[in-house]
């Protein structure tokens, strides 16, 4: 009958195991199978009988901290032992044996012994690395096992490869780590006495050297005064010489050894090469001798006591110095205001010092007056550098010229990079201003030519294009490269055009080509304007300040002439109106750029219809027709489907579809079909810019031009495409009375 299941009633060693697990015993490796199962364990992990378990590491008691592996709770701390080992040497006298000291580390991350023995001078042994850094096997029969924190202790001895270790000590932290495990850790011992040690300290203390030895001590006064010099200003006149002349030196004195070093000014354009080291830092003597013979002039006097000479004899050295040649050096108190020095046959008359030089003389010596001597320099004739005037026939500007002047190897001219940088084309930002030009003749062949005249902000560098004209003869294109040109040339200095030089109504003249600027884009008018502090010319406020002095006293007179013009009451005027109205009241004080300023501050801006026209016969001229393309851009962007875009977006959809249309022909068509919160119709934009299926009549261009030049009505020549068409008078009239 089977007993009940309960506790003292069952011997089965399976009662309460929940492990039962078997490890496998073959492995299959390289087409050959492997018995890998005497370290494996049974069923369940117990023991096997027989079995060699896998050799364990140190085990270390777990306390309230974490439960981190002994290679990241471990990581770079070490043991230290101080230890010995006694090695037998055979066939010497001295010795039988030798103590060698050694040190033993163990690493606690993953269980490796290092030995090192510290190196002793003229041991005649290979020290260092005894044993490099690995797990070392205890002794046999135990070398399937390997050594752990358990095996080391201070006062045991280790076996380490057949070679017995005892440790004798160890550092402050391996004590309280062993401690810390239970260890019992005794007091470190003392190393025993190594006759070859011994017997070599009493061969050195016996010792005596071979030639006699006086110390010298030089190291305080090096520590006093290292890095003090003192400076004296010198001349040498060798003026008695053939084709010599007076020499500025400058004689530096160093405290720290009383060493003298003289330095030569070579002044630029003496004729003599440039050496500035005149004496090399040496101990100067006062008097100059003839070379000695060597052993005449030591550092020490030796007296042979007995013996002969050589080897066998016996020295002293002579404390009184007896027959010494001493050499008289020169030392900070024979240096003195107005004193000679000689160097080496030359005399130097030292004629100044420096600050620090006075105070070191004032607190030693007590010396209070420094007593500069003067001397007359030959006087130096100083030219003036001189450049040859820039024709204008050289290769290059006048500054790549002039740097051939200046230097053997030329340096490009430095230009204003933050300037360029900034005012360099910036996405839709050009920053180029462009002005229609015609030249100033009388020459009829040359009346009618139209150029472009580009002013480039980035570099004040300007270009100029002349327009084709059919038939005319002449050939169109580049008349004028990019470059840098010149206002007003001098010998000394060259004034370039400015961006403010430039105005509709001025001229220029570059080359001997005089240019009368008759008109500008939109672009030049808004930068103008965004700038008017640069721009006197589009300034409103600089303008109004002219037209009020004239005004004020006619104001009953100008606005009945105004009100003439304006028989509808309507407060408004034409834009060649107005004009004429304002040349005659303001006689003249405003030219034609400021006349646009005020057109455009007052008036209304050109019709949108003929900005239409002219984008459409741009687009025909370059048979473009992917307006489709452009559309399904358009409603792509517009995610609400509101057929509302801004305008930034409109343009940004033109770029990439490459529409051949200027930012100002963009802005223009975007103007007819913009809403208050600069948002546009995309739908209506796209439908005025279609001429294929929307086309609108050309308009004529007309010429724009100055009234001087042989046309009526310049900017406002045509209602149709004029720049402005309407002026509010009635504001103006206001803002002259404020």
């Amino acid at each position: 009958m089977a007993l009940p299941l309960f506790p003292g009633n069952n011997f089965s060693q399976n009662l309460g195991r929940d492990k039962f697990h078997k490890s496998h015993a073959f492995d299959y490796n390289g087409d050959v199978y492997n018995f890998v199962g005497e370290h494996k364990s049974g069923i369940g992990g117990q023991p096997l009988p027989g079995g060699k378990p896998k050799p364990k590491t140190s085990v270390y008691p777990k306390g309230f901290g974490s439960d981190k592996p002994a290679w990241v709770a471990f990581d770079r701390q070490v043991l230290k032992f101080d230890a010995y080992f006694q090695e037998a040497v055979h066939e010497r006298r001295e010795e039988r044996y030798r103590i060698r000291k050694c040190v033993i580390y163990f690493y606690l991350e993953d269980d490796t012994i290092q030995v090192l023995e510290p190196k002793q001078e003229n041991s005649g042994i290979p020290q260092g690395t005894l044993v490099r850094r690995h797990r070392i096997p205890l002794p046999p029969p135990n070398d399937d096992q390997f050594y752990t924190v358990e095996n080391l202790n201070v006062d045991s001895e280790i076996s380490l490869y057949s070679r017995t270790f005892r440790i004798t000590g160890c550092d402050k932290f391996t004590e309280n780590f062993l401690r810390k495990l239970g260890v019992k850790v005794t007091g470190n011992d003392n190393f025993p006495e190594d006759p070859f040690t011994t017997y070599r300290s009493q061969q050195l203390a016996a010792m005596q050297p071979s030639r006699p030895y006086e110390r010298i001590d030089t190291l305080k006064q090096f520590l006093e005064y290292d890095r003090q010099v003192l400076r004296f200003y010198c001349v040498w006149d060798d003026s008695h010489s053939m084709f010599g002349d007076p020499h500025v030196l400058v004689l530096h004195y160093f405290l720290a050894n009383d060493t003298i070093e003289v330095i030569e000014k070579v002044a630029p354009n003496s004729g003599r090469d440039a050496f500035p080291v005149f004496l090399q830092r040496q101990k100067l003597p006062k008097q100059v001798e003839n070379l000695k013979q060597p052993g005449v002039a030591t550092k020490r006097t030796v007296l042979n006591v007995f013996g002969p000479m050589g080897h066998g004899g016996r020295h002293i050295l002579d404390s009184l110095k007896t027959g010494a040649v001493n050499t008289e050096s020169y030392r900070d108190v024979d240096l003195t205001m107005g004193g000679v020095v000689n160097v080496w046959g030359r005399k130097l008359l030292l004629c100044d010092c420096d600050e620090f030089t006075k105070e070191y003389y004032r607190t030693k010596y007590g010396i209070e007056q420094f007593n500069k001597v003067e001397i007359k320099q030959p006087s130096t004739a100083t030219y003036q550098r001189e450049y040859p005037p820039f024709e204008g026939f050289q290769i290059g500007s006048k500054e790549d010229t002039l740097a051939n002047c200046i230097d053997l190897i030329p340096k490009p001219p430095r230009k204003d990079f933050i300037k360029f940088m900034k005012k360099d084309r910036q996405g839709l930002n050009s920053n180029v201003l462009r002005f229609v030009a015609k030249l100033d003749t009388t020459r009829p062949i040359d009346i009618d030519r139209t150029f472009i005249i580009f002013f480039y902000l980035s570099d004040d560098t300007i270009a100029v294009f002349e327009r084709p004209q059919r038939n005319s003869g002449i050939i169109a294109g580049s008349f004028l490269e990019r470059n840098r040109i010149a206002k007003s040339k001098n010998q000394d200095t060259t004034v370039y055009y400015q961006p403010e030089d430039f105005y509709v109504g001025g001229k220029v003249e570059f080359n001997n080509h005089k240019f009368i600027l008759v008109n500008a884009d939109e672009y030049v008018f808004k930068y103008m304007e965004q700038y008017c502090e640069q721009f006197p010319h589009s300034n409103i406020n600089l303008i109004l300040a002219k037209l009020r002095g004239p005004a004020i006293p006619r104001m009953q007179d100008i606005k009945e002439k105004f009100a003439k013009s304006d028989p509808e009451k309507l407060g408004v005027l034409p834009y060649v109106k107005f004009r004429n109205l304002v040349l005659q009241l303001s006689a003249g004080l405003l030219n034609e750029h400021e006349m646009m300023t005020l057109g455009r501050s007052y008036g209304d801006q050109r019709p949108v219809p003929t900005v239409i026209k002219l984008a459409q016969v741009d687009l025909e001229k370059q048979n473009y027709s992917e307006f489709t393309k452009i559309q399904d851009m358009l409603e792509y962007h517009d995610s609400d489907k509101t057929g509302l875009l801004s305008a930034d977006n409109i343009k940004h959809i033109c770029h990439i579809a490459q529409i051949p249309l200027s930012d100002q022909f963009i802005d223009g068509v975007m103007m007819a079909c913009q809403e208050k919160d600069n948002v546009v119709h995309y739908k209506d934009f796209l439908q005025f810019i279609n001429w294929k299926d929307y086309p609108i009549a050309v308009p004529q261009l007309p010429v724009h031009d100055m009234p001087a030049a042989g046309k009526s009505d310049g900017w406002g020549s045509s209602d149709e495409t004029s720049l402005v068409t309407q002026v509010h008078y009635a504001k103006l009239l206001v803002d002259l009375v404020q």
